[in-house]
């Protein structure tokens, strides 16, 4: 059983950063994709960025690159994300997610565990 624990939301005025964090409880050596995924009122659940823990290769959802960055500190058992430029459309819930195995090639894929979500509110 894996559990997340999300940290880091708030509010922040566009153009703005925050950084989010996610404590993994099984990491240290283990082969995982981990993930942040957000939705928005009214919206579908979205994936925003993955990585795996053994490669560290990263994905990004076309609408947050070269502004979001998901990172691991394997010897925290964290992951975080670290969001700059934040515009409105960022607002939602951010979920970290976790499945077992490296993460799919070009796709979020399939992720079994689910921590419980840290709000992100941006505004104009």
């Amino acid at each position: 059983q894996v559990q997340l624990v999300e940290s880091g939301g708030g509010s922040v005025q566009s153009g703005g950063s925050l950084r989010l964090s996610c404590a993994v409880s099984v990491y240290t050596g283990s082969r995982y994709c981990l993930g942040w995924f957000r939705q928005a009122p009214g919206k579908e659940r979205e994936g925003v960025a993955s990585i795996s823990t053994r490669a560290g290769t990263t994905y990004y959802a076309d609408s947050v690159k070269g502004r979001f960055t998901i990172s691991q500190d394997n010897a925290m058992n964290t992951v975080y994300l670290q969001m700059n430029s934040l515009k409105p459309e960022d607002t939602g819930m951010y979920y970290c997610a976790a499945q077992g195995g490296s993460c799919y090639t070009g796709t979020f894929g399939y992720f079994g565990y689910w921590g419980q979500g840290t709000q992100v509110t941006v505004s104009s």
